[in-house]
């Protein structure tokens, strides 16, 4: 299956990409998802780095269950005023 993965902040900066689509095992999570995403963009420390992430614009855990289609937003936790 295919999702579109969409990084913001300093997950963007870093990765040098906003968007890009990515092929996943059909029974892939989020979980899968960052762990494809760190074999592939080791720069990112994704195994280190905590991460929320929306599934078509919904918070979802690490155990979501993605479907073909899906667009995952990542995004680092983030503070301000």
């Amino acid at each position: 299956m295919q999702v579109t993965v969409k990084l913001f902040a300093t997950l963007r900066m870093k990765a040098g990409w906003a968007e890009q689509k990515f092929d996943l095992p059909t029974d892939a999570t989020i979980t899968t998802l960052l762990a494809t995403l760190g074999e592939k963009q080791p720069d990112l420390d994704m195994a280190n780095r905590p991460v929320y992430a929306a599934v078509n614009q919904d918070y979802a855990d690490a155990e979501q269950q993605l479907v073909d289609g899906d667009i995952v937003a990542l995004f680092p936790p983030v503070s301000g005023g």
